[in-house]
């Protein structure tokens, strides 16, 4: 199976539909069978979504039914019951009775006899003692057409087909006996399963020349060869010429078309077979099923599921037909019909339990899909295979159903099934998307043999999991192999391509996609653009859009989009989504606005924002619950509870997400009280978001008392092995006064993230004991994180707490060049504090003099904070005059530079800017307090 690794995460089921013995259907009246048929000759057909298990005719039937020898004159009455004896052990043959017959043979002197001998070869061959049958077959002095018939029948028996046709050309060489229509039935069997087109052409040709084409059997073994080597027109052009076409002929090209991929024309073969009042049967029922979910036209194959019925088709009794039935019901989204005639069989095979599972898979019915695998193993009639695994492994994966998936690994194991590569990758793959990286990486080191499919798997999931250098470097281990790169290749390694460090290697990926031809393809530009996005180069992406202007889809205006959204590049986003609705053949859909909504949210943009949302009310995207969802996050970040609060209500489908958004926003909004009231009501079972909200709640209104309550249900829901539950926890308890709690739940975290480090320095930070932040920073660099921007922002803010100006000025002065961290406002405003508290004053303001770009008024207010501090009368007025020209309305400056003329003895001063407060009507917010009397 090919593995597609970027499509964002879906599963892919397969169906399967199967066959009868194409040389037993022409023989026995259309839809007559009693009893499903098994025979062992099949073969898969793929196209698209849909898996067809068909069959086709072996040499090893066809020998059975071709004309044999007349019957030898025996000698005695022994002989005939002896040659008959040997006969019937052929129609079951076992291991003991093969050596009994052979041994009575020779006993007798029947093994003179060619037909004895000949029968003996093929009982050997069937109870799969390949190597008697070739020692009979050397020890017979004059062989005839029969005999190498038969040994080529051996052959293909078991799988020796290039002996086969070894056979073949020795008997063509020797010249002593001509071969027939039977002869090369076999050899077109051999070569069809060795798909040697070559030599068939030379088959074909030798038939032509001897006259043997007009044998029906001959032509259809043929039509099968051709479609098998993927020559379907040849294919056709053999059907045309056959003059008398059986059921053979009809089924041989109505299941080599979708073998082909054209299940268009298996369609309009099956529609003139039924207008040449030839019937139908089970082979050719099943393929038309077949072909009909192919295409996605389910009414059509309901249409021949009535017909069957109406020509007294019982899908219970005709295994193929039900298998293909389940398998078309299952894709239309019927799986109650699919499970009907499930259950009515009187005979399951492997590939109606396949067919099934796959069906509950596709349909989300993960329990069911579960209880039939189960179900299926009581059975003990048949074994979960291959294909069983590979349909309900996809199903594990999205659900990250890690203890499921391990159970089907053990059971590869114990099955030894470790060199099915379709099952190995469908496991690897299962592994990444459950984070367990290195058990995957584990699986693709002891992987015997791997194929395109393993490399792309590692590959993308190294990718999808962050380990980026790694994706890379087996990237380039994989080129070394002189191994070509697919499509799936390259959209695996680009999201390793992620930050400014890899740009270079990004625009490698770019260049082999020119290199390998696909310029053209749309889903690989729009990873390109992407890519170059999260590596900061935004004109590269734009300019690739604009390349692709005429062929842009709404995909790729989304791409461009969401990929400046989600790395900070807000207005850019906007700007994007403004070109986007000037064109008049894209239409913006939920995806366009949930990203729009979010970069007006973070630019605190209310006008645009509440645009926004009057467009999305336009269209039948604003139905949206992600859109709704966006809309509470960006009044949220607005401070327009209001509004929030009115979009969650008016939401008709509210899920666990819808929330986790409201509640978010109250909590965001200093609406503390009210976030713990909204959990309270929560309709849905908490999951992570939820309780790192909710802790961030109890950590604004420092109730103790409540976020304990939330600690224990985190403990029991299983939440506590979550990184961000564990850093919410420590800044919980560290606001609450408890930092030896903090302490204790930060060293219990069993995997720490960046934000519980980050807790933990700002956890000591805000308990005044800024070396011990140091010294955590220091054991996180020594574990080999990577500090963030609120590393830094934690760590500054500690050391200016504690007085530790040059350590935290260090820290500052090595953030870009150590550690890849471009300094913020944040940063600035915390630097600049820290020099303020200690009374650099005039340091700290030519620090800000010194930016590189122009200070934001946050960064003059910490300064202007430190001037009412120490009381610096001359450098407050300045500031506080620049401060007066940027935010004239904020009274907080006002009352900063009033308190410094209070400070300095300057009454008058004073008295004159509270006048002007007053006349400008500013006002400060009344400040509170919180008392927990118990009832809250």
């Amino acid at each position: 199976m090919k593995k597609l690794s970027n499509y964002k995460y879906k599963y892919k089921a397969l169906f399967f539909c199967q066959s009868l013995p194409n040389k037993i259907s022409q023989h026995v009246p259309p839809l007559q069978y009693q009893k499903p048929l098994l025979p062992n000759n099949c073969f898969f057909i793929t196209y698209g979504r849909t898996q067809v298990f068909a069959y086709t005719s072996h040499a090893s039937q066809l020998f059975d039914k071709m004309p044999q020898r007349r019957d030898q004159d025996f000698k005695n009455v022994k002989g005939h019951e002896i040659f008959e004896l040997v006969n019937i052990v052929k129609e079951k043959p076992d291991t003991l009775s093969a050596s009994q017959v052979h041994g009575l043979a020779l006993k007798v002197g029947m093994l003179a006899y060619l037909p004895t001998i000949t029968t003996l070869l093929i009982i050997y061959s069937r109870t799969k003692n390949f190597s008697s049958s070739l020692t009979l077959f050397d020890e017979i002095i004059s062989k005839d057409v029969v005999t190498w018939n038969a040994i080529m029948t051996a052959c293909i028996k078991n799988k020796s087909f290039g002996l086969a046709v070894n056979f073949f050309t020795e008997m063509v060489n020797e010249g002593k006996q001509f071969f027939d229509s039977a002869t090369l039935v076999i050899v077109i069997s051999a070569l069809s399963n060795m798909r040697d087109l070559r030599k068939g052409l030379v088959v074909h040709c030798l038939s032509m020349k001897m006259g043997l084409l007009s044998d029906t059997i001959l032509g259809n073994a043929l039509i099968d060869f051709y479609a098998k080597c993927s020559n379907l027109s040849s294919s056709e052009c053999v059907f045309h010429e056959i003059e008398c076409k059986d059921f053979v002929s009809w089924n041989s090209v109505i299941s080599g078309c979708v073998y082909n991929g054209r299940p268009e024309k298996s369609l309009l073969y099956f529609k003139q077979m039924v207008n040449l009042d030839k019937g139908a049967d089970s082979v050719s029922l099943s393929c038309a099923i077949a072909a009909s979910a192919c295409l996605d036209e389910f009414s059509c194959g309901h249409a021949i599921h009535g017909w069957g019925i109406k020509l007294g088709s019982e899908e219970s009794r005709h295994l193929s037909v039900a298998n293909s039935l389940i398998s078309l019901y299952s894709q239309s989204g019927d799986v109650d019909a699919a499970e009907y005639i499930f259950n009515k069989m009187e005979y399951k095979d492997i590939i109606t339990w396949n067919s099934m599972i796959s069906g509950f898979a596709l349909n989300g019915k993960i329990s069911d899909a579960f209880d039939a695998l189960y179900e299926m193993q009581l059975t003990r009639t048949v074994e979960p295979d291959a294909v069983t695994l590979i349909s309900i492994v996809p199903l594990v994966s999205e659900f990250m159903l890690l203890r499921e998936g391990k159970a089907i690994h053990g059971f590869t194991i114990r099955r030894e099934m470790g060199a099915e590569l379709s099952v190995m990758n469908a496991l690897m793959d299962m592994y990444f998307n459950c984070e367990r990286t290195k058990d995957a990486e584990q699986l693709f080191l002891n992987m015997p043999k791997k194929d395109l499919v393993s490399w792309n798997t590692i590959i993308s999931g190294y990718s999808q999991n962050g380990r980026c250098r790694e994706a890379q470097s087996l990237l380039n281990e994989f080129r070394s192999g002189n191994s070509k790169c697919s499509l799936s290749t390259l959209l695996g390694i680009l999201p390793a391509c992620d930050s400014p460090n890899s740009i270079r290697f990004g625009r490698l990926i770019h260049s082999w996609e020119v290199k390998l031809g696909f310029v053209n393809n749309i889903i690989l530009v729009n990873s390109l653009m992407y890519m170059y996005i999260s590596c900061g180069d935004l004109v590269a992406s734009f300019k690739l859009l604009e390349e692709i202007a005429y062929t842009a889809d709404v995909d790729s205006w989304n791409t461009v989009i969401s990929g400046c959204t989600q790395n900070g590049h807000f207005w850019k986003a906007l700007n994007a989504f403004k070109l986007m609705r000037l064109k008049s053949n894209i239409i913006h859909d939920t995806i366009t606005l949930v990203n729009v909504i979010s970069a007006c949210g973070n630019l605190e943009l209310k006008f645009e924002g509440k645009s926004i949302h009057a467009l999305a009310l336009k269209t039948s995207a604003g139905q949206d619950i992600r859109v709704h969802n966006a809309l509470v996050t960006m009044y949220g970040k607005l401070s327009d509870v209001e509004s929030a609060r009115s979009v969650f209500e008016l939401c008709f489908y509210r899920n666990l997400c819808s929330w986790n958004c409201m509640i978010s926003a109250l909590a965001q909004n200093k609406s503390s009280k009210d976030a713990m009231e909204f959990f309270r009501l929560l309709e849905f079972e908490p999951d992570e978001i939820t309780m790192a909200t909710v802790l961030s709640a109890c950590r604004q209104l420092g109730i103790i008392r409540h976020g304990k309550q939330i600690h224990a249900h985190v403990i029991r829901s299983g939440f506590y092995q979550n990184a961000f539950v564990s850093a919410a926890l420590v800044d919980m308890y560290s606001s609450c006064g408890r930092l030896d709690i903090a302490l204790k739940v930060f060293q219990s975290s069993a995997e720490r993230s960046i934000a519980a480090w980050n807790s933990m320095i700002s956890a000591y930070g805000f308990h005044s004991n800024g070396q011990k932040a140091i010294d955590i920073f220091h054991d996180m660099i020594d574990l080999g994180l990577t500090p963030s921007k609120v590393t830094f922002i934690n760590l500054l803010t500690a050391c200016s707490h504690t007085g530790l100006v040059d350590q935290g000025y260090w820290y500052y002065n090595r953030m870009l060049d150590e550690f890849g961290v471009h300094p913020s406002t944040e940063h600035h405003v915390c630097t600049v504090d820290m020099l303020g508290r200690s009374g650099r004053l005039h340091e700290a303001y030519n620090f800000i003099k010194e930016l590189p770009t122009p200070p934001d008024p946050g960064i003059w207010g910490a300064l202007l904070s430190a001037c009412n501090y120490h009381g610096d009368l001359q450098l407050g007025k300045e500031v506080a005059n620049i401060l007066f020209s940027l935010e004239p309305e904020n009274v907080g400056y006002h009352l900063a530079l009033s308190n410094i003329y209070v400070a300095t003895g300057s009454w008058k001063e004073a008295g004159e800017l509270r006048d002007i407060v007053h006349i400008k009507g500013l006002k400060k917010s009344a400040a509170y307090s919180l008392i927990d009397v118990g009832f809250y």
